[in-house]
C-alpha cells in the first residue's frame, strides 16, 4: 500500500455529537453543515475501539513515536464518565511499544468537577477550555440555549484546574475573537487566569458567507483587534505563550507554525465522528454541507486510505496548493493563505482562493514583524537551540561541528525569509515554490550558498547590482540538482547566465539579455552549451571548482558568482590554469597546519566555511581578507605567500562569519548604543558592534601565534622572534578590548557572558614567554595606538 504523503499524528476523537450551549457562533451548528443530525448521539464502544486499532496500525506503519488525540463534540463530557475513561483505555492499551500518547480533551467547562478531575488524573488527560474574555465577552455568544450566562460555571472549571493537585491538567484557554469585544479587557481576563497557553481563533467565515465588519470599524477589524492583544500582551510581558502570536513570530524566522491557520506545513489531522466516519477538519463544516466528508469509516478503511482523499492532498499541498495571488504575497510561508475552510467560495473556484481574512492576515503578520524584528534578539526556541555547552564554546571564540551547523540551521531560515520577500512574483518563482515542496534539499543546498543571501538583501536595499530576475538563477540551480525536468527563461549577464553553487555559462551572443535553459536528470542545455556527465566539455561552461581537504571539508573556490563582490575588497576574475591549483595547494597546507597547531577552530571551519572567494592582491601586494555580513559561510582572502599565513587569515575572518550569525539573532550590547570605544589595534574610534567583532576574531589571532611562539620555543631572531612581537601584541590588544567591552555599561547578559568567555580564552596566552623586546616592541604600538585615538577623540574625528 503506497505511503501517504503525511502520516496523521492528530485526531480528534468525537464522543458526543451534542452540546449543552448554545452558542451562536459554534461551526459545528450554526454554520453550511448538518450531517450533525444524522449522527449518533454518543460514540459506541465499537467505534473507539477500531478507532484505536486504526490510529495504532498508522502509527506502527510509519514508525510514528507520538500521536495526539483530542477527545471532542459537539461537548465530550455528555458521554459520560465510562466513556471517556474507556475511550482513554482502548487508545492507550492500541499503541505500540515506543509510540507515546499525548490526550486531550476540550470541553466547555460546564458540566466539569472534581470527579471529571479525578478521572483525567487517572487516564492522563489534559483539558482545555473554551472561554472568550471576560463575562461582556463571553456571554455575547456563549450562552445556555435559554440564555443563560456560561460564565460562571466555566470560571469555576478553570477554578478547578487551577489548584495544585489537578494544575498538570490544565492545558489552556481557547477564545474566539468577536471584534465588538474589548481586546485589553479580553486579554486581561484570560491571562488573570494563569493559563498555559491561551489560543485565539478568528469566527469561522467564507466568501459566500463573509465574516462581521462592523461600520466605523475600519478595512481590517481582525487584525487591529488582534494586534492590541498583542499590544496588551507584550506590555504584560508575555506572561503565557499565545499560540496565534508565537506561530507568527516562528514562521517569520523560518520555523514551522503552532496552528493550521497559518503557514505552511502540511496538515496531518483528521477527525473521528460518533458513527466511525472519517472526516477533514471540523472547520470545513462552515464552507458548504457535507464538506468536511471523506466516504471513509474506521469500519472499513485505513488511515493511509484516507491520507490520499483529494481533500486531505489538498490539504497537505503548501505553496503549490495556494491561490496565485497568495503565492506572490511577501508574507506567504508565514500566513500560509490562512485556514484552509476560510479560502472557500462557490463559484467553483472552491478553496482556491485567498482566506476571506487575506487583508487582516497581512496586515496582523506585516505589523507584528515590524514590531518585534528592531529589538528582538532570538526567538525563545531558538535560543533553546544551543546547549549551555554551545555557548561557552562560542564564547571562548570556538565551535564544535553541531555548534557551527545550528547557526548555519538559522541562518539558512532567515535567507529563505528574505527571498521570499523579494523574490514572490519574479521569474522562476513557481519553480522555487514547487521545489520547496517536493526538492527541499536540492533548494536549500543553493539557499545555503552565501551568496544567495548578499543577492536578497541587495534586492530588498535596492542596492545597484541586484539583478531582480537573478532568482530564476536560484531556482534553475536548484532544479538542475534536484534532477527535475524543466525550461526557464534565465537572464544574462555581464555576458553569462549564472547559476549559483553550480558555475556559469558564457554567451557568445554579446547582445542578449535573456536565453532560455532546458534542463533533465541528465544536466543542462543553455545557450548553446551542453553541460551533462556524457557530453564533450565546452570552455564556455566555467563550473565552480572544489578543493577535496582531509576529512571530508570541500570548500569552493568562488570565482563565477556576480553576488561575490560582497567583501570590501575587489574580487580576483576566474582562475587560471596557474593560480587554480596554487590556491588549492595553498588550502590543503594551510588545512593541514589548522588541523594540528589550531585543532579548537578546525570543526567549525569544516561545518560553516563553503566558500572561499578570491580577491585580488591588497595595495603594495599586502594580504587582504574580509567576511561580509551578509553572507554566512564565506569569506574573501588574496593568496597570501604562505600557508600559515593562509591559516590564519581563514580562523580570523570565520570568527567574524560566526559572530554576525550570532547578531543575527541574539543582542549581545545595547543596539541604540551611539558611543564611540577605543579598540586598541586601530588608532580610530569604533562603534561597539566592530569593538566586538574585532576583538571575536583576535581570539584566533592570538592564539595562532602562540602556537607560533610555542613551535619557535628556543630559537632566536627571524621568524621566532617576529612570532612572539606578534603574541605580544595581540594577546594584549584582546586582553585590553575585552576590559573595554566589559566597562562599556552596554553589553546585555550574554554579552558579558561572551566577554568573561574571551577574556578566559586570552589568559593561557598571557602567560607563554615572549622576552623583554617583544613585549617592548607591542606597548610601543600600544601606546601609538592609543595617542592617535585620544587624539581624534579630542578633534571629534569619527569612526574609519
Amino acid at each position: 500500500m503506497p505511503r501517504p504523503l503525511v502520516p496523521f499524528s492528530q485526531y480528534v476523537l468525537k464522543l458526543h455529537s451534542r452540546c449543552d450551549l448554545a452558542c451562536d457562533h459554534c461551526y459545528v451548528y450554526e454554520h453550511a453543515d448538518t450531517s450533525w443530525r444524522g449522527k449518533p448521539r454518543a460514540a459506541p464502544e465499537a467505534v473507539l475501539a477500531r478507532t484505536a486499532e486504526r490510529i495504532a496500525e498508522h502509527a506502527r506503519a510509519h514508525g510514528l513515536t507520538a500521536v495526539h488525540v483530542v477527545l471532542h463534540g459537539g461537548e465530550p463530557l455528555l458521554a459520560g464518565r465510562a466513556a471517556v475513561g474507556r475511550a482513554a483505555e482502548l487508545l492507550r492499551a492500541a499503541l505500540p511499544a515506543g509510540c507515546a500518547l499525548d490526550l486531550r480533551i476540550h470541553t466547555n467547562g460546564v458540566q466539569l468537577d472534581e470527579s471529571w478531575c479525578d478521572l483525567f488524573a487517572s487516564h492522563g488527560i489534559r483539558v482545555g477550555i473554551s472561554l472568550d474574555g471576560d463575562r461582556v465577552a463571553n456571554d455575547r455568544h456563549r450562552r445556555f440555549a435559554d440564555g443563560r450566562s456560561s460564565h460562571g460555571r466555566v470560571l469555576a472549571a478553570v477554578a478547578l484546574l487551577r489548584r495544585p493537585e489537578y494544575r498538570d491538567l490544565y492545558a489552556g484557554l481557547l477564545c474566539t475573537v468577536d471584534v465588538e469585544n474589548d481586546p485589553v479587557a479580553v486579554v486581561d481576563a484570560l491571562v488573570a487566569l494563569e493559563p498555559p497557553r491561551i489560543d485565539f481563533l478568528l469566527p469561522h467565515a467564507t466568501w459566500d458567507q463573509p465574516p462581521k465588519r462592523p461600520a466605523g470599524m475600519g478595512e481590517t477589524p481582525y487584525a487591529d483587534w488582534l494586534l492590541a492583544a498583542h499590544g496588551r500582551w507584550t506590555e504584560l510581558g508575555r506572561p503565557v505563550p499565545v499560540r496565534t502570536f508565537d506561530s507568527i513570530h516562528r514562521t517569520l524566522r523560518g520555523r514551522s507554525s503552532l496552528t493550521e491557520s497559518l503557514g505552511l506545513d502540511p496538515s496531518d489531522l483528521v477527525v473521528v465522528d460518533t458513527d466511525g466516519s472519517f472526516e477533514q477538519a471540523d472547520s470545513l463544516k462552515t464552507a458548504y454541507d457535507g464538506a468536511p466528508a471523506t466516504g471513509f469509516d474506521v469500519f472499513a478503511h485505513a488511515l493511509d486510505e484516507v491520507a490520499r482523499h483529494p481533500g486531505m492532498v489538498a490539504r497537505q499541498s503548501g505553496l503549490a496548493g495556494l491561490a496565485e495571488q497568495c503565492r506572490a504575497c511577501p508574507v506567504v510561508r508565514s500566513c500560509g493563505g490562512g485556514l484552509y475552510a476560510h479560502r472557500y467560495r462557490g463559484d467553483g473556484t472552491g478553496f482556491l482562493n485567498p482566506s476571506v481574512y487575506c487583508g487582516d492576515l497581512l496586515r496582523l503578520i506585516t505589523t507584528v514583524r515590524d514590531r518585534t524584528a528592531p529589538a528582538t534578539a532570538v526567538p525563545a526556541q531558538q535560543a533553546r537551540e544551543l546547549t549551555e555547552t554551545q555557548w561557552e564554546e562560542l564564547a571562548e571564540g570556538y565551535g564544535a561541528e553541531s555548534t557551527v551547523r545550528a547557526l548555519a540551521a538559522a541562518q539558512l531560515g532567515l535567507t529563505r525569509r528574505l527571498v521570499a520577500a523579494v523574490g514572490a512574483g519574479s521569474p522562476g518563482w513557481e519553480l522555487l515554490g514547487s521545489l520547496d515542496e517536493r526538492d527541499g534539499a536540492a533548494l536549500d543546498a543553493v539557499l545555503a550558498h552565501p551568496y544567495a543571501r548578499a543577492w536578497a538583501v541587495r534586492r530588498l536595499r535596492e542596492e545597484p547590482g541586484a539583478d531582480p530576475d537573478a532568482l530564476a538563477g536560484l531556482a534553475a540551480a536548484a532544479a538542475l540538482r534536484a534532477g527535475r525536468a524543466f525550461e526557464l527563461p534565465l537572464p544574462v549577464r555581464d555576458g553569462a547566465v549564472h547559476l549559483p553553487t553550480l558555475g556559469r555559462v558564457l554567451v557568445v551572443d554579446a547582445d542578449a539579455e535573456e536565453t532560455v535553459l532546458t534542463g533533465d536528470a541528465e544536466g543542462f542545455t543553455v545557450a548553446g552549451v551542453r553541460v551533462g556527465p556524457d557530453t564533450p566539455g565546452d570552455a564556455r561552461w566555467q563550473p565552480v571548482r572544489r578543493v577535496a581537504l582531509a576529512g571530508g571539508w570541500t570548500p569552493a573556490l568562488e570565482d563565477t558568482d556576480p553576488q561575490r563582490d560582497s567583501h570590501q575588497w575587489p574580487v580576483a576574475g576566474r582562475l587560471d590554469d596557474e593560480e587554480w591549483p596554487a590556491w588549492a595547494g595553498a588550502l590543503r597546507e594551510a588545512w593541514e597546519l589548522i588541523g594540528r597547531d589550531l585543532p579548537g577552530y578546525a570543526p567549525g571551519l569544516r561545518a560553516g566555511l563553503s566558500t572561499i572567494t578570491p580577491l585580488r592582491s591588497g595595495p603594495e601586494g599586502r594580504d587582504v581578507s574580509a567576511a561580509a555580513r551578509q553572507a554566512f559561510g564565506a569569506v574573501g582572502i588574496a593568496r597570501p605567500g604562505t600557508a600559515p599565513i593562509l591559516a590564519l587569515l581563514l580562523v580570523h575572518e570565520f570568527q567574524h562569519v560566526k559572530l554576525g550569525a550570532v547578531l543575527d539573532f541574539h543582542d549581545l550590547f545595547d543596539r541604540a548604543e551611539a558611543r564611540l570605544f577605543h579598540a586598541p589595534w586601530r588608532p580610530d574610534p569604533r562603534p561597539l558592534e566592530g569593538l566586538f567583532q574585532g576583538t571575536y576574531a583576535h581570539l584566533a589571532v592570538t592564539e595562532f601565534w602562540a602556537t607560533r611562539v610555542l613551535a619557535y620555543d628556543g630559537l632566536a631572531g627571524g621568524p621566532a622572534e617576529h612570532a612572539r612581537v606578534q603574541l605580544a601584541t595581540w594577546r594584549g590588544h584582546t586582553a585590553r578590548a575585552v576590559e573595554v567591552l566589559a566597562g562599556s555599561g552596554a553589553l546585555t547578559a550574554l554579552g558579558t557572558r561572551f566577554a568573561e568567555g574571551m577574556a578566559a580564552a586570552v589568559e593561557p596566552w598571557l602567560a607563554v614567554p615572549v622576552g623583554p623586546a617583544a613585549e617592548a616592541a607591542a606597548r610601543a604600538e600600544s601606546e601609538r595606538n592609543l595617542a592617535a585615538f585620544r587624539a581624534r577623540a579630542a578633534s571629534g574625528v569619527g569612526a574609519g
